[in-house]
């Protein structure tokens, strides 16, 4: 049986072909186009470029040309059918069954792609035709709205007492017109009628570009109704998993890293309007996981910009939390405050493109300074709320699913707090006791610092672990037997921690016989001093530290590998290095 046309569609919009070739192939990018080596041919110059924008890929070596289901199934020798899934698997689709049930919901597609077809190309064209709607036209320009963002986001009026449903009867039955959300029954008047009477409607498309739902506004300032409404969830329409505008937007991710998300519909076409396209809006409901993920697909900088009003500072805390658990290494969420009672579509009317790019680069704030900035202006200068405040931020941090920055962002929370409370680790170890610098030693530090690699402060990381907890990892030796180190060093001090570990004698930090110099430096530098100074009692968190510190450790090695296995394989061009470094590559992408 063939898969769904539509079904394949979403899968490549849902997907770039470079991110999907560069998990077989190193690129690098050159204009528009990326470049890298034929994975089809052994050479020493690249000949394979990805075009994004035009979805292809093309190796001048071979004349092997395709788009993302021909690169998989030449790439892993798969056939059709099991591209589709491994390429719907990563798009986060859920796998195509062809079932009875899966037929029905093809066939109730089609005809529900066509109700909205239909309806909102007439809607859309009583906009800009019927003269009994100036009403409308006017609203529109009042708002600095034209003609070519009417059709450009196919924006509609639906007069108050419209007829559309008995046209609609002659091909479809009332049951399924109702199912759209576009109608429902009335019961006091016993008749079917349209939702979105006497407003200007916002067609929302999936990512493909049908239209599948409407956004509406009132034009007259009526009191005992919703300025806003958006359609009812129906069986191709969930408000958490679409954003308005993401079709056109996504196109833009080959020229811009940033997206803009913004809450209502006219705030799209505001910025747009004023040349700020690679924007969407969320559809009357709280940021979901599903939308910064359709999102992060994407772009690699979310920036959402809600009201600068009460309404929508609280909009953008919700939004915070939920989205900061979604958080990755290669990915940002920003947020952007505007001056009280604007929002995007008022601002960027009174200041212009620029003036908004420039108060975006000033004003934007990383989500984590965010969430710390909005809790510490609730706390107040005591134990207790001090206590709390900790609290909440270490319960946000937990829920942060990527370990490397659930680490990081924990290790900012209680670095600044740090900063509040200096005298509060007066009568721990010396190890922890906060200094105040001066200006100079301040310097120093930072110089001193700048001079180490990754390597070495993770290295300075795992030391002071074991240095600090000397009878926990006494005990359990076989956690840390295997540990790799790079530098030579750190090294030492490792063999001498393992040796003294073997032995049966209960150690002491004494016993090491570590050079002084050494050990201040280890202390010094070791990022991990601020988040093992709040939990030195807990083992469990102890042993969980030393298995991220671990794994950090083995994808430096898988790093190393790699970048020796890149140079050797830009010489040899041999098979046999480029699947050792494929191999090393789906190990690094696992770990």
């Amino acid at each position: 049986m063939k898969y769904p046309k539509e079904y394949l569609d979403e899968i490549k919009t849902r997907l770039k072909v470079s991110s999907v070739v560069s998990k077989t192939v190193s690129l690098k990018k050159r204009g528009k186009e990326f470049i890298g080596l034929s994975p089809f041919k052994n050479e020493k110059t690249p000949s394979f470029t990805v075009n994004d924008e035009k979805e292809f890929y093309h190796c001048f070596a071979t004349s092997e040309h395709g788009n993302i289901f021909d690169f998989v199934m030449k790439t892993q020798n798969l056939k059709f059918g099991e591209a589709v899934k491994h390429l719907a698997q990563l798009a986060g689709m859920q796998p195509y069954m062809f079932s009875k049930k899966d037929e029905e919901r093809e066939k109730k597609w089609i005809e529900y792609k066509s109700i909205y077809n239909e309806y909102v190309n007439f809607y859309h064209n009583e906009l800009l035709k019927n003269e009994t709607f100036s009403v409308a036209r006017d609203y529109l320009k009042n708002r600095s709205l034209g003609k070519d963002e009417v059709k450009k986001f196919k924006i509609g009026y639906i007069e108050k007492n419209p007829n559309f449903l008995d046209k609609f009867k002659k091909n479809y039955s009332e049951e399924t017109l109702v199912e759209t959300g576009l109608f429902y029954f009335d019961d006091k008047k016993k008749i079917y009628v349209e939702r979105f009477r006497g407003r200007l409607i916002f067609p929302i498309n999936n990512i493909s570009g049908y239209p599948i739902a409407l956004g509406g506004r009132i034009i007259e300032s009526l009191d005992y109704l919703a300025k806003y409404i958006n359609s009812p969830e129906t069986i191709f329409f969930k408000k958490g998993s679409n954003l308005y505008n993401l079709d056109l937007a996504r196109k833009l991710s080959n020229k811009l890293d940033h997206i803009y998300l913004v809450e209502g519909y006219m705030d799209v076409v505001g910025l747009a309007k004023n040349g700020i396209e690679n924007v969407v809006a969320n559809l009357g409901t709280s940021l979901t996981d599903r939308q910064i993920l359709i999102l992060n697909q994407f772009f690699d900088d979310i920036i959402i910009c809600f009201d600068g009003d009460e309404s929508g500072y609280k909009a953008a805390l919700r939004a915070a939390e939920n989205s900061i658990k979604e958080l990755k290494p290669e990915k940002q969420i920003s947020f952007l405050f505007l001056p009280d009672k604007e929002d995007p579509d008022s601002f960027v009317n009174k200041n212009g493109k620029a003036n908004f790019v420039d108060f975006t680069k000033q004003s934007k704030l990383s989500i984590h300074q965010f969430i710390f900035s909005h809790y510490k202006k609730q706390t107040e200068n005591n134990p207790s709320s001090m206590a709390i405040f900790e609290k909440k931020l270490r319960a946000i941090a937990n829920t942060i699913k990527d370990d490397f920055i659930r680490k990081y962002v924990l290790e900012y929370f209680l670095e600044k707090i740090s900063d509040l409370t200096p005298y509060s680790n007066q009568q721990k170890k010396k190890y922890y006791v906060k200094r105040t610098k001066s200006l100079e030693t301040t310097k120093k530090y930072f110089n001193e610092s700048k001079s180490l690699t990754a390597v070495e402060l993770k290295e300075f990381s795992l030391l002071y672990l074991l240095i600090n907890n000397l009878h926990l990892f006494q005990s359990n030796i076989h956690l840390i037997e295997n540990i790799k180190l790079f530098t030579e060093e750190n090294k030492k001090i490792f063999e001498v921690l393992l040796k003294k570990f073997k032995s049966e004698n209960y150690i002491t930090i004494e016993d090491l016989n570590l050079d002084s110099f050494l050990l201040d430096k280890i202390n010094k530098f070791a990022p991990i001093k601020h988040i093992l100074k709040n939990q030195s009692d807990n083992d469990e968190k102890t042993i969980e530290l030393l298995e991220d510190i671990s794994r950090d450790l083995v994808n430096f090695d898988l790093e190393f590998r790699i970048q020796e296995l890149e140079s050797k394989f830009s010489v040899d061009m041999s098979e046999t290095t480029f699947n050792e470094l494929k191999e090393l590559k789906k190990k690094q992408n696992l770990n």
